[in-house]
């Protein structure tokens, strides 16, 4: 990746290594099928796929991912929770062995797994509780009617079913949230528009299209949800590709801006500038060019390389990949989860891995923009942190900052690759944290480790900063079988393993993070 350098690093806090000068004691690596903490941390079980969440008999989805949530009533106890759910089922241990196989109803039930929850949590007499039941719990899944916000219908249509494969996301300065549809391809194949092809992936999770008219043109997109009414609709506007995240910041003028990545090898970072302040329907959106600093625009009607291949604007945006790749974008090692560090303003973007080019182990991005101003169309790259045994990660995915400004992340090895080279020392996937300031700012420090197969998700504190809301995602998941289950977590004993939200409090946040 040109035009990033290395920053300097410090050592991972673990065996054979000194304490940080702060004191704060990590974990090591571990294969334990449970949630390890250290100390000064604990945690609780906030809710778990398949619990029933209200009236109708809807449940909680499978694998949850991206979490936040917007207060009732301006109360820091009482919010609206919103949860990811990214895959089904059954795309992992309960697949038929012939994807071709599959009912309408184990269709439906896949359909029913993903998409998002919307949850009511209180706090009661000190504790993080689910509102069983409550009037706002709701749905919103591949089943559900959702418009799509565009200059023009997408196949005939202007109304999508559903929404699918969400990972990361976003919220907006007016208290909607940003989910993001990802790995769309999985679920309903995808449409090389270029050639006019069309092509399905045979891997337990696709197929959808034996039952129902699902164009791959509807999927890929920022869908806007609010929580309160669950309205939704998806923004064509901000490209359609594998969207990892939508990061939200507000430029002084009162518009904002949507930083987004595209989850694949070699593909692309992008940021979106919206025309007026309150919407995200209209305005144009750019791709980084990390060689030479440059947000580069994606402008049909700016752009003679961009007019001579698409027919219009929309064309372009259905075909993001594309334009990126015509306007000369810099292919970046699969860019995930995107935040803006509340005290220095600098753009972090984790790149996960990339080992067509021999970087299995990742690394942090940091970007300054020009004058410190989202609108501005140049910046600064670096590297912040690179993953690998020196500084005791690999495969960084989500990210956040506490209320003083410290870093936290989660890594995301791929279950089948957990314990196997070049992951061997690292064992099963953590939950990590990094001082901005003092003598160990930039040293990286393990507090948490996942169970078998499962990654940590959705980092999200409290408004307080007492409490970060985590989802567990896929434990289990390279089982063989239902028959050869490698994690019974949380239940323990011979339970399925369930992904779940878990709420994680204790001294530590007190003494070090508000």
């Amino acid at each position: 990746m040109g035009g990033v350098t290395s920053a300097t690093l410090l050592p991972a806090c673990g065996k054979g290594v000194p304490e940080p000068a702060s004191g704060i004691k990590g974990i090591l690596p571990s294969m334990d099928d449970a949630v390890l903490l250290a100390d000064g941390l604990g945690y609780k079980l906030l809710i778990s796929w398949g619990d029933t969440i209200n009236a109708l008999g809807e449940k909680f989805g499978f694998n949850n991912d991206y979490l936040d949530f917007v207060q009732l009533d301006n109360n820091p106890d009482d919010y609206l929770l919103w949860v990811n759910h990214e895959q089904s089922i059954h795309g992992y241990f309960l697949t038929p062995e012939y994807p071709s196989s599959k009912t309408r109803e184990e269709v439906d039930t896949e359909c029913r797994d993903v998409g998002g929850s919307i949850v009511r949590i209180k706090k009661n007499d000190g504790e993080w509780q689910f509102q069983k039941n409550d009037t706002f719990n709701r749905r919103i899944d591949a089943l559900t009617e959702i418009p799509i916000v565009s200059t023009r219908p997408i196949r005939g249509k202007t109304v999508a079913q559903g929404t699918l494969a969400n990972c990361a996301g976003g919220k907006t300065p007016w208290n909607t949230i940003l989910t993001c549809e990802e790995n769309y391809h999985y679920f309903i194949g995808e449409v090389d528009l270029k050639n006019n092809k069309r092509s399905y992936f045979f891997n337990g999770r696709s197929r959808w299209d034996r039952y129902y008219d699902m164009p791959p043109e509807h999927y890929g997109w920022v869908v806007e949800i609010d929580l309160f009414t669950g309205a939704a609709k998806k923004h064509t506007s901000m490209g359609r590709f594998s969207h990892e995240s939508a990061t939200v910041v507000p430029a002084e003028d009162g518009r904002c801006v949507v930083y987004t990545a595209d989850d694949k090898t070699n593909e692309h970072l992008y940021k979106f500038i919206a025309d007026k302040p309150g919407s995200l329907e209209h305005g144009t959106l750019y791709v980084a060019d990390t060689e030479n600093g440059k947000w580069l625009p994606l402008d049909v009607n700016a752009d003679p390389r961009l007019s001579d291949t698409f027919s219009d604007q929309l064309d372009m945006l259905i075909r993001t990949r594309e334009a990126a790749n015509i306007v000369g974008a810099s292919p970046l090692d699969r860019p995930e989860d995107i935040e803006r560090d509340p005290n220095s303003g600098a753009v972090f973007v984790t790149l996960t891995k990339n080992e067509k080019a021999n970087r299995p182990h990742g690394s942090i991005l940091k970007i300054f923009e020009k004058n410190n101003d989202p609108l501005a169309l140049n910046f600064e790259p670096s590297t912040f942190l690179s993953g690998g045994k020196e500084t005791g990660f690999a495969c960084p995915d989500n990210l956040a900052f506490d209320k003083k400004g410290n870093l936290w992340f989660t890594s995301d090895i791929s279950g089948d690759q957990i314990n196997h080279k070049p992951y061997t020392s690292f064992k099963n996937n953590g939950l990590f944290f990094v001082p901005m300031s003092g003598e160990d700012a930039g040293r990286v420090i393990q507090l948490g480790s996942a169970p078998v197969h499962a990654e940590f998700t959705g980092l999200c504190f409290s408004d307080d900063g007492r409490s970060l809301f985590l989802s567990v995602q896929h434990p289990g998941e390279y089982s063989k079988n239902i028959d050869h289950l490698e994690s019974h977590w949380p239940d323990g004993g011979e339970a399925l393993p369930k992904p779940s939200v878990i709420v994680i409090e204790g001294e530590f946040l007190n003494n070090h993070c508000v």
